[in-house]
């Protein structure tokens, strides 16, 4: 949430109340990315508008990211308690790779 929030965005917007310009905002490109499609549509009008600020923009970004990497975030933290788990994984994986690789 913090590197979201100190993000730059439309180096135009200057004020919340003048209109932006969602195609040159880097925060506008994770929500692209991040949120459903109604919502983009959304977020795109309304910064055309000024109808939202970029505080409020980043806000709701923030929350999908955490949302989307939160699972992840889960996965990584239990394989962090089991550093054995994570070297059978790779032990696993190079098996099978030379496997493959030696029908080749």
């Amino acid at each position: 949430r913090q590197k979201i929030k100190t993000m730059i965005t439309d180096p135009a917007r200057v004020r919340r109340h003048d209109p932006g310009n969602p195609d040159v905002c880097p925060v506008y490109d994770f929500h692209k990315i991040f949120s459903p499609l109604p919502v983009i549509e959304q977020i795109n009008q309304d910064c055309r508008k000024a109808a939202i600020g970029c505080i409020d923009c980043k806000k709701l970004v923030a929350d999908r990211v955490v949302e989307r990497l939160a699972p992840m975030w889960d996965v990584r933290a239990a394989l962090t308690q089991q550093p054995g788990r994570l070297d059978d994984i790779v032990e696993d994986g190079r098996q099978r790779a030379t496997a493959v690789s030696s029908q080749t």
